[in-house]
């Protein structure tokens, strides 16, 4: 059976990468993205989608008319199409609320009138913040690491797992998401709707336009290979705060897994990251970073750390990957060496705007 798919948030780093990712792998499949282009660089993707047969439409989620259930016929919703920045929940709350709740309700009306699976793409900020900084770390040499004894559940070597306590606040950004897993539990059991969430932790690679506030590796790659300053922000200002990050292929992998085994997987919430074996600090991002491009940049310390700011986050995935077989197959440094690669191919276009 033909598969038909809305990737709403589609002409966004992970959305326009599904897209692609899934037409080539599925040929037959009919896919529509869907997107406001509010984002800089999201309009770069759109010829990028088009070369590959795939329906562009340029809309709000905000705005229940421009998801109207006559103009849908389709099998499944991918929804990836938040406010991601944690950072624009303190100086927009009025987008980030609307964007990310209101949008969840209006994306759950759509699946229950057209009778829509429905994958979700949350996030690891749903774990609040005040919890996260109680963990217990040791101080090594290049990073900050998750020390042996805990007395928070869902804490272990391996890094933040799905037992870990949702009690507490997580930003306005966090709390939208989370609110949305909850809307999206009850639209499951009142309508029958099936839905995966996946509770993703920092994802990167290719095509996403890095930013301060989001999209951190290939805005330190960016900002090594045209010179820019960076500054270590918080916790001591020695780069030493700890983030997995996830190849977007791999991500990729999973989805299609999950989309071809719906059925089993209807109902789960799971962390999905890089885990502990491809984590870095800041610092050991920088020295990556002059290896790959022969440069060195001006770095600066700010001793303070920004409000919302976690001084470790590594993503426990063990759930899903003891229920998929998947795992992450590209390392830390083979994915900070596609970006470069990536803006080497097309500098001249990205410059404006990684630069």
């Amino acid at each position: 059976m033909t598969e038909s798919i809305l990737i709403l948030g589609g002409s966004g780093f992970v959305g326009s990468s599904l897209a692609i990712s899934l037409k080539e792998r599925h040929p037959q499949w009919k896919i529509i993205c869907f997107d406001n282009l509010r984002r800089r660089g999201s309009e770069l993707n759109i010829p990028r989608l088009k070369k590959f047969g795939i329906e562009f439409i340029h809309g709000d989620i905000r705005s229940s008319s421009d998801l109207e259930p006559g103009m849908f016929n389709i099998d499944t919703i991918i929804d990836c199409s938040a406010e991601p920045s944690v950072l624009a929940g303190f100086s927009s709350p009025q987008y980030v609320l609307q964007t990310n709740l209101v949008g969840t309700i209006n994306v759950l009306e759509l699946a229950r009138q057209i009778q829509a699976r429905l994958l979700f793409l949350s996030t690891s900020r749903v774990y609040p913040i005040e919890t996260l900084k109680l963990v217990n770390l040791v101080e090594l040499s290049t990073r900050l690491s998750i020390a042996p004894e805990q007395k928070i559940p869902g804490v272990s070597h391996l890094g933040i797992s799905e037992e870990f306590p949702l009690q507490s606040y997580r930003s306005l950004y966090g709390t939208t998401k989370l609110a949305s897993e909850m809307l999206i539990e009850e639209y499951r059991q009142a309508y029958g709707i099936q839905a995966i969430v996946n509770r993703c932790g920092v994802i990167t690679g290719p095509w996403q336009m890095g930013k301060v506030d989001q999209g951190v590796f290939v805005l330190w790659l960016a900002a090594h290979y045209f010179e820019k300053p960076l500054s270590y922000i918080g916790y001591g200002g020695t780069g030493k705060q700890v983030r997995d990050l996830l190849h977007i292929e791999d991500l990729l992998s999973l989805i299609n897994y999950q989309l071809q085994h719906f059925a089993e997987l209807d109902g789960d919430v799971l962390n999905v990251g890089g885990g502990a074996d491809n984590s870095l600090s800041l610092l050991e991002t920088t020295r990556l970073c002059e290896a790959i491009t022969g440069k060195s940049i001006l770095i600066k310390s700010q001793a303070t750390a920004r409000q919302g700011d976690i001084p470790i986050y590594i993503t426990d995935s063990s759930k899903i990957i003891s229920k998929t077989g998947w795992k992450p197959m590209i390392n830390s440094e083979q994915t900070l060496l596609d970006i470069y690669d990536w803006i080497i191919e097309f500098e001249a276009t990205l410059k404006p705007i990684l630069s």
